[in-house]
């Protein structure tokens, strides 16, 4: 009974550190994140090899495992720029992004786990103020936000894609023009669509009008061709063939033969 409390004891200091011990090896990676394992004695990051998946995970308790997001993910970027005139540009751009995971290694070792603020962000800023210094603020404002968006994420891509940063989408959410600037511009704009649409009524008008001098020269036309082709002859034989068929009429007594060359015949009396 004496020897037990020294037997108990260093049993129960081996069962401590053995706690100790697992709880420094075991690593659990939630859903949608990815480790990096630096080995503290064997050659530090490990960029030849996968990074962890998922799950739980036993490692040495000398090294370390650094966690990174792998899923989309955004960084929103609020910057001043200058247009092509000088003038000042209030722009909003969002980035949706994810790191490569097959180099998430080489990403912690070169860039760290700072990576956005490091790299992404700086390039976002650079690329947005190369691009919006090709544009007016009229244009900026209202015809080439998509091309402006297209161009940014273009000039973006062509740098983190080497950085180990998978760029998916560059989305312009705002562009802030000076109060002056925009008011001008849309005084501009509404000018234009009244011009547009008076155009549009000035071109309908132009073809109505088109339209009726057309029928009212094909009437005249037809007018004339008739006028030319009623010659006596054919006035006469009409009026011969409309008086036959009147005193075929039941209603018809008398027909009277009209005096002279051109008489015509006259009907009179009826039932």
């Amino acid at each position: 009974m004496d020897k037990l409390p020294k037997i108990a004891l260093p049993a129960v200091v081996v069962f401590i550190a053995l706690v100790i011990l697992i709880s420094k090896s075991a690593v659990t990676i939630d859903s949608g994140k990815a480790g990096v394992l630096y080995k503290t004695f064997g050659g530090g990051v490990v960029t030849d090899q996968p990074p962890l998946g998922e799950g739980f995970h036993v490692v040495a308790p000398w090294n370390k495992v650094y966690i990174y997001e792998v899923r989309q993910q955004e960084v929103l970027e609020k910057m001043n720029v200058l247009s092509s005139n000088g003038l000042d540009i209030k722009l909003e751009a969002s980035a949706w992004f994810e790191p490569v995971r097959s180099k998430l290694g080489l990403l912690h070792q070169e860039k760290g786990e700072e990576y956005i603020q490091r790299v992404l962000l700086p390039t976002i800023r650079s690329a947005a103020r190369s691009v919006v210094g090709r544009y007016t603020p009229e244009q900026l404002y209202s015809s080439k936000r998509d091309a402006i968006q297209q161009e940014i994420f273009d000039e973006t891509q062509k740098i983190v894609k080497d950085e180990y940063i998978q760029l998916n989408e560059i989305l312009v959410r705002d562009v802030t023009l000076p109060p002056t600037i925009k008011d001008a511009i849309e005084r501009k704009l509404k000018q234009e669509q009244e011009s547009l649409e008076y155009e549009f009524r000035l071109v309908t008008a132009k073809k109505e009008a088109e339209k009726v001098t057309i029928e009212a020269q094909g009437k005249a036309d037809a007018n004339r061709i008739l006028s030319a082709s009623l010659n006596d002859q054919i006035l006469k034989d009409k009026g011969i063939d409309a008086t036959l068929k009147l005193s075929e009429s039941p209603n018809s007594k008398v027909v009277i033969i009209g005096g002279g060359d051109g008489g015509m015949p006259i009907i009179l009396g009826n039932n």
